[in-house]
């Protein structure tokens, strides 16, 4: 598989390459948005790792643009910047993770390997499941990676992952479904959570899915366990 790395540092640069192509992964190395764009184009890799802060373009419009065409390919942020602000954006942007430097090379291989994974789980899940209904309110499209509401007919845009976290709860309907096994399911069992990281990715959803995500109709949250969808 190949992966783009796209990081202004020289020394992290060589030390993210090293550690992937010791895995066995291919690697392409870009040290700005412009060279990470032109590679993506040209490469078609199979995972995009990026910094934020580069020369050119940053990585969050590196990423607005890939997703501007690619709704599916797994977008890795490694990013330096701490703030909340910059996760909610990343994610906001259709970014699969952000993994916080400095990280050690146990956990960038689980982060690679578990959003990989959720990704051929995810067009195998839209191979083999055309459709699933949330109650009368609205179709999920796992292989369209989209929502249709039924009352409008309005089409709501979704990722691999918040495909797959709605699909899990649809699976369970009217349970409520541990934390701990929609990391499992979603991220990878080897997957590092961070506290917020799941909440960051349900506020992200409700945003999309819901009315009024502040009292939603669709994902509720259960606490002390979880979350659910209601099944009446």
């Amino acid at each position: 598989m190949k992966i783009l790395i796209a990081e202004d540092d020289p020394v992290s640069l060589d030390s993210i390459e090293a550690c992937l192509s010791g895995e066995g992964f291919s690697t392409l190395l870009a040290k700005n948005g412009d060279e990470a764009i032109q590679l993506w184009e040209a490469e078609k890799p199979d995972l995009v790792c990026l910094d934020i802060m580069m020369p050119e373009k940053d990585g969050f419009e590196v990423c607005r643009r890939i997703r501007a065409s690619d709704k599916s390919l797994p977008i890795l942020f490694l990013s330096a910047k701490n703030e909340e602000i910059d996760v909610v954006v990343g994610l906001e942007l259709g970014a699969d993770d952000f993994i916080r430097k400095p990280f050690g090379k146990h956990e960038l291989i689980a982060r690679v390997r578990s959003v990989l994974r959720r990704s051929e789980r995810g067009r195998a899940d839209g191979v083999t499941v055309e459709s699933f209904q949330i109650r009368d309110l609205m179709t999920v499209y796992p292989s369209r990676l989209c929502a249709v509401r039924d009352s409008s007919g309005e089409e709501i845009e979704l990722s691999p992952r918040e495909i797959s976290i709605l699909g899990l709860l649809h699976e369970h309907l009217g349970e409520a479904v541990h934390r701990d096994k929609i990391f499992d399911h979603c991220w990878g069992i080897d997957y590092y959570p961070e506290s917020r990281t799941l909440d960051q990715h349900m506020v992200r959803l409700r945003k999309r899915l819901e009315r009024d995500p502040a009292n939603p109709e669709i994902v509720e949250t259960v606490r002390g366990v979880g979350y659910r969808i209601r099944s009446s």
